[in-house]
């Protein structure tokens, strides 16, 4: 019914919201008035200070162009006022404004949506347990420092996962699956309060430092709410992400860096699980070197040392040897920062759980699909890990016969939905393809878009799935956000 508007500046978009050094070297506080119809609402990354009826001049009128001010003025507007008074990286700006509304989940956090009673009573229910991951962030990295920790679910063409904006994290509806496992992305958001948000990489180059020390803290937060074994599923599936990476820069290894040169590279063409899964991996080889306990001293020390300013590696590296002295003589810390592919200390994780799906994932190559008992208490994360481990094509036939039996092509989960979809599209099982095609119309996040269509479109012959492809993003482009519509066309670019 009404219009909705939101913004997203990482990595480098701020400068086409307002004029800025849009780096994250450069810390920001702000002020904002954000003029709105009287019947919508405005969030920001920043602390609401007032909604109020327009004063006349309070926007500049005298700069703006004539009748500005009466626009300004009507009786229909309404003043939303908000202040952001830490110094921010410029990406961490943020607002939406729409028909909003919210539901309280904890004692500082709500979770905001449009107004549909159905998507915020299943978003207060995914995310319950919020408080609670806030309590585990705080005991292992110190005071949450941003007073508030609100959520809100964005519509489907929102193009990530979650983006951490402070004060007011911004979270695609996928991530509401009916079971709270969608919270690990809030865990995800969460930890950047610390990560990411508090201490900042310099720039792109070194981005590790934001997401590889996200993806660990998140899994820890995982590991003390939900338990050991879905920390190890988080991190199994990320392993598998990570090698299939390295595949996928084999041309271009400069990007299976964790520090990198991205000189005049687009930082969107260059986005991968490197950073997050490689960085992840390099963070858990210094704890099992040193120990959880001193590696938890460690991660306190570093945070409090270098809160509220913007670091690269080389500084992070010099912190690390003075706290941990002969550190570069147990592990090659060059080798893991500025080398190319997995180091060989890197660690596929093992658990009972994990080695089972690997297990049954290894049983499937010699024709046994699991049976009903051994699958019965799996969710999404599980089937995730098995899909992933399956071989990339298989006969039609056997798509055809999993998907008899679990069902796996009608999941609400869609990590399940487009990992079988995936096969189905490598093993050219087209009965699937009606399916393939409502996913990329309904659903925005570029982690579905990008598997979707590279496989549609790499590989020599298939033709028709090419012409699928071509035909699908003509009729739903305008429905995605411009960062995802580059990314599809730059697969579209390469591959046709």
């Amino acid at each position: 019914k009404h219009p909705f508007v939101y913004t997203q500046c990482q990595c480098i978009h701020a400068r086409s919201i307002f004029p800025c050094q849009d780096t994250p070297a450069a810390r920001i506080r702000y002020s904002a008035l954000l003029n709105v119809p009287r019947e919508l609402s405005a969030v920001m990354s920043a602390r609401h200070v007032d909604r109020r009826s327009p004063v006349s001049g309070e926007g500049h009128s005298h700069l703006l162009p004539g009748g500005f001010n009466s626009l300004w003025c009507s009786e229909t507007r309404v003043v939303e006022e908000f202040q952001m008074n830490q110094p921010i990286p410029p990406y961490l700006f943020a607002f939406a404004v729409g028909e909003l509304g919210f539901r309280e989940v904890g004692p500082r956090t709500r979770v905001y949506s449009e107004a549909v009673d159905s998507v915020l009573d299943a978003a207060a229910k995914e995310f319950a347990g919020t408080e609670e991951m806030i309590r585990q962030g705080e005991k292992l990295f110190g005071d949450y420092d941003w007073e508030r920790f609100d959520l809100l679910v964005l519509p489907p063409s929102f193009p990530y996962g979650g983006m951490e904006n402070p004060r007011m994290v911004f979270l695609t509806p996928t991530v509401i699956k009916g079971d709270a496992s969608g919270a690990q992305v809030v865990a995800h958001e969460l930890a950047h309060s610390w990560t990411g948000n508090l201490i900042t990489n310099m720039n792109n180059e070194h981005f590790w430092l934001n997401e590889g020390f996200t993806t660990y803290a998140e899994r820890r937060i995982v590991e003390a709410v939900q338990g050991e074994d879905r920390a190890i599923l988080n991190t199994g599936i990320g392993w598998k992400g990570l090698n299939e990476e390295m595949e996928r820069f084999k041309d271009n290894l400069e990007f299976t860096k964790l520090k990198n040169n991205q000189e005049g590279v687009d930082p969107d063409d260059v986005y991968s699980e490197v950073p997050y899964e490689k960085g992840f991996q390099f963070l858990w080889r210094i704890e099992r070197q040193i120990g959880r306990p001193a590696f938890d001293e460690f991660i306190k020390k570093y945070i409090a040392t270098f809160k509220f300013k913007s670091i690269d590696t080389h500084t992070f590296l010099e912190f690390l040897k003075a706290k941990v002295p002969g550190i570069e003589k147990e592990i090659d810390l060059v080798l893991w920062t500025e080398g190319t592919g997995i180091p060989p200390d890197a660690y596929e994780p093992v658990s009972n759980l994990y080695i089972k799906i690997v297990s049954l994932a290894n049983e499937f190559k010699l024709g046994r699909m699991p049976r009903e008992d051994e699958v019965a208490d799996w969710r999404g994360q599980e089937w995730e890990l098995y899909l992933e481990n399956l071989p990339k094509v298989i006969e039609a036939s056997q798509v055809l016969a999993l998907d008899e039996r679990y069902r796996l092509s009608e999941s609400k989960d869609y990590e399940v939905k487009v990992a079988f979809l995936q096969l189905a599209i490598m093993s050219q099982c087209r009965n699937f393809y009606g399916e393939v095609e409502k996913t990329l119309k309904e659903v925005g996040r570029m982690k579905y878009l990008r598997p979707l269509y590279r496989a549609l479109v790499q590989g020599k012959g298939k033709e028709e799935d090419k012409i699928l492809a071509k035909r699908v993003f003509s009729e739903a482009r305008e429905c995605y956000h411009p960062i995802a519509r580059g990314v599809v066309e730059s697969i579209f670019a390469k591959h046709l």
